[in-house]
C-alpha cells in the first residue's frame, strides 16, 4: 500500500455499519500512515454488525454536522444495511457526500454504502458496484453497474462486500496519492 503520511481520511457511519467495512479500511489506511477520523450524527458510540449480529462499539471523533471537507483527503462510506439506510435520511450526511464529490476528493462506498451516493445524486453517468440487492437502485440513479472488487470511476470508488475490503482500501490509498500527484 502507498505511504499515506500526512493524509486524513473521514469515515462516516452510524450504528448498524458492517464491522469489517469500517475497521478494515481504518486499520489498513492507518497502518499506511493516514490519520482516520469517524463522523457520526451524534457523539454517542455507534455499534457494528456482523452477519446481522451486533458487535463492537466505536466512539466517533466528530459529528456529521461538524465535518469540514477541506480537512480531509477522502471519505469512506461503510455498508451494513442499517447504517446507510439511516444516514441517507440525514440531510447533513448527504451534503457531506455531495461536498466531497464536488471537491473531486475520493468518495469510497462499499456494500450498501452506495445508497449514500444514490441519495446524494452523484452516480449519473458513472460506473459503480455494490451489494447485489441495491444494484437496481444504482441503475435507477443513472450508474453503469459493474461487478468488480473495487470499481474506480474518477474520484468515486465502490466495492461489493466485506470480501472486497483489501481491494477497496488499496483503491482508496491509490486515489489519495493520485489526487496530489
Amino acid at each position: 500500500m502507498q505511504n499515506l503520511e500526512g493524509k486524513k481520511v473521514l469515515i462516516m457511519a452510524t450504528s448498524g455499519f458492517e464491522e469489517s467495512e469500517l475497521t478494515g479500511p481504518r486499520k489498513q489506511l492507518g497502518d499506511a500512515g493516514a490519520l482516520v477520523h469517524i463522523a457520526a450524527p451524534t457523539m454517542n458510540e455507534i455499534q457494528a454488525t456482523k452477519s446481522d449480529e451486533w458487535t463492537i462499539k466505536v466512539q466517533p471523533d466528530l459529528t456529521v454536522g461538524n465535518v469540514t471537507v477541506a480537512d480531509y483527503d477522502a471519505l469512506i462510506l461503510p455498508g451494513g444495511v442499517i447504517n446507510p439506510d439511516q444516514l441517507r435520511t440525514n440531510a447533513e450526511a448527504v451534503e457531506v457526500v455531495r461536498k466531497f464529490d464536488a471537491a473531486g476528493k475520493p468518495v469510497a462506498a462499499i456494500c450498501h454504502g452506495p445508497w449514500m451516493l444514490v441519495e446524494a445524486d452523484v452516480l449519473r453517468g458513472r460506473k459503480a458496484t455494490s451489494w447485489p440487492s441495491i444494484r437496481t437502485d444504482l441503475r435507477n440513479a443513472g450508474a453503469e453497474v459493474v461487478d468488480e472488487p473495487a470499481c474506480v470511476d474518477g474520484n468515486l470508488i465502490t466495492s461489493r462486500n466485506p470480501d472486497d475490503v483489501d481491494a477497496f482500501s488499496e483503491a482508496i490509498a491509490d486515489a489519495m496519492c493520485l489526487e496530489h500527484a
